[in-house]
């Protein structure tokens, strides 16, 4: 009876063990070049993170009877100097769950910190494509359609994204590692108030299909959202956007805002998956 009432007792903190989501390093040795710095802890408090140098992706899972195959690496905004962990990371994830989408929130390297040794378009790029290859590489033990990789990024974690999505990817067929042999560029992409850097001159004609939302009194990305739009329009790329009137930037995932529009904004992108067939379970 001891016994019985003692398994009563933990399996609820049995059951919360088991819902601990996961901290994969993106490399198993340390970031190429930086190896020497992996151990180095991290810096957190209440809702932000910096001091990355060990870059990683925490894997969110959905209700197995949700699960769809399709899966979405967010990525944080925070002006590459700290990342928005929760309010952009964590309640992304969990949305995406909730949709049946298996998220994983990527802590990519910060190059505005002080004295940071990293930079935009060689680390940040590095993390953002090796975080999609280990995906795919591991895609048939999460469940994914490596067709289905996309990702969602906020403010400089649309930048992120934009390091990666209008450049090939492509893997290297002969590289000693089995993830870098594998696709870097994402199926589709959704930009939260995005910041305007890496927006090509010209979308190819290749570029992942897109939505983005954006307050429109947004001081720093409104413009290039639109700016993308007309790219993406001359492309014949597909893209949907919406530009909410009020909001500025940061409104995260519209659990903060008063704004009615802003607090179901979250659906609009549901929905945009939805017609766009990434909520589909090809497998049932």
């Amino acid at each position: 009876m001891k016994k019985l009432i003692l398994s009563l007792f933990l399996a609820p903190f049995a059951a919360l063990a088991q819902q601990t989501p996961a901290v994969i390093p993106l490399w198993e040795k340390g970031a190429p070049g930086f190896e020497n710095r992996r151990n180095e802890p991290e810096q957190a408090k209440d809702w932000w993170v910096k001091n990355i140098h060990n870059p990683s992706i925490t894997v969110y899972l959905p209700p197995k009877d949700k699960a769809n195959g399709t899966a979405v690496i967010v990525c944080p905004g925070g002006g590459h100097n700290q990342l928005v962990i929760t309010s952009e990371g964590k309640d992304a994830a969990e949305y995406l769950n909730s949709i049946g989408v298996t998220a994983f929130v990527l802590k990519y390297r910060l190059t505005r910190e002080p004295n940071s040794p990293y930079k935009l378009e060689t680390h940040v790029r590095e993390d953002a494509h090796r975080a999609i290859r280990l995906v795919r590489n591991r895609a048939s033990e999460w469940g994914i359609d490596t067709s289905r990789v996309g990702m969602l990024g906020f403010s400089a974690g649309g930048e992120t994204v934009a390091l990666v999505a209008y450049v090939s990817g492509k893997g290297d067929p002969t590289a000693p590692d089995t993830i870098d042999r594998l696709s870097g560029k994402p199926s589709f992409q959704m930009l939260i108030y995005p910041g305007p850097l890496y927006i090509p001159g010209t979308v190819p004609s290749d570029a992942p299909p897109a939505f983005a939302l954006v307050a429109n009194e947004d001081p720093c990305c409104a413009g290039p959202v639109v700016d993308l739009l007309r790219k993406y329009r001359e492309a014949k790329v597909s893209i949907e956007v919406h530009i909410y009137a009020k909001g500025n930037h940061g409104f995260n995932m519209g659990k903060r805002t008063p704004l009615k529009t802003l607090q179901t904004w979250p659906q609009r992108m549901a929905d945009w998956m939805l017609d766009a067939g990434y909520l589909e379970n090809k497998s049932k």
